[in-house]
């Protein structure tokens, strides 16, 4: 089963946010940004697209499948 990898940590620091600051623009908890940034947690579509827009990046930018080990998709 393929893997949901993303890049919100790197975006996140780009932007100069600290967790608790995008979880408030976001509308979640700064432990849900915890989450997701360490791949524990895969967030809505709502959420994702939330967070692509208060970062300033694509959805596919910030999130993307990655195969197993595998090769299944």
């Amino acid at each position: 089963m393929a893997k949901i990898r993303n890049k919100v940590r790197a975006a996140r620091a780009e932007k100069g946010f600290t967790q608790q600051e995008l979880a408030e623009r976001t509308g979640v908890t700064r432990q849900t940004i915890g989450l997701i940034e360490n791949e524990k947690h895969n967030p809505t579509i709502a959420l994702g697209l939330n967070l692509s827009r208060e970062l300033g990046r694509s959805l596919d930018e910030l999130f993307w499948l990655e195969a197993d080990d595998h090769g299944d998709q």
